[in-house]
């Protein structure tokens, strides 16, 4: 695979985490460079070891998880943006103060496992084809450590301008991630 190929496939494989996480950055109080660099990396580690494992399933999984992996983003980043805007509303007041300070390990791992399903069928796609997958894996998960760090900082001047609407804004971008990614899968060429 060349290197440049490479390069579009970690950038494609990013976008929906970046998106995602201008998402949780809006819904932060104030993140700041340390925080959005452990979000970066919790995503960058997922997004780099789903191909691997897409690539070890192979042809034997390959029609299970192209089948469902759209269905399966849509789910999780439905439920997690839905999570966002109902914190949002219920609590009472609109005071820029009363969103997070920043968002635990699993919500993170959650969210970065919801937008790296497709990475995954990516991966047993790469099965097929004379390609060192550790280079792959690698390229893509460093592509969405910086994707995502960027996301989270982005998020930042989001949230300082929204106050407590960034975090229902987060959670309709989370919301349109997880729809586009079913919009693209079930239209795509089958």
């Amino acid at each position: 695979m060349h290197p440049i190929s490479i390069f579009f496939l970690a950038l494609a494989m990013s976008t929906d985490a970046f998106a995602a996480a201008v998402g949780k950055g809006a819904a932060m109080r104030n993140p700041d460079l340390r925080q959005a660099l452990r979000a970066g990396l919790i995503f960058g580690v997922i997004e780099g070891v789903t191909p691997v494992i897409g690539w070890m399933l192979g042809l034997a999984a390959a029609t299970y998880v192209t089948s469902w992996d759209h269905w399966i983003a849509f789910v999780l980043l439905s439920l997690l943006g839905g999570r966002m805007i109902y914190a949002a509303i219920s609590h009472k007041g609109d005071k820029y103060d009363e969103r997070t300070d920043s968002h635990n390990f699993w919500n993170l791992a959650t969210t970065g496992l919801a937008t790296s399903i497709d990475a995954m069928a990516v991966g047993v796609g790469m099965a097929f084809l004379d390609v060192h997958i550790a280079v792959v894996a690698l390229a893509i998960g460093f592509t969405t450590f910086v994707m995502v760090t960027l996301g989270i900082m982005l998020g930042r001047v989001l949230g300082k301008l929204a106050g407590k609407r960034a975090e229902i804004f987060g959670g309709v971008m989370l919301i349109a991630v997880g729809g586009v990614i079913l919009y693209e899968h079930l239209s795509g060429p089958v």
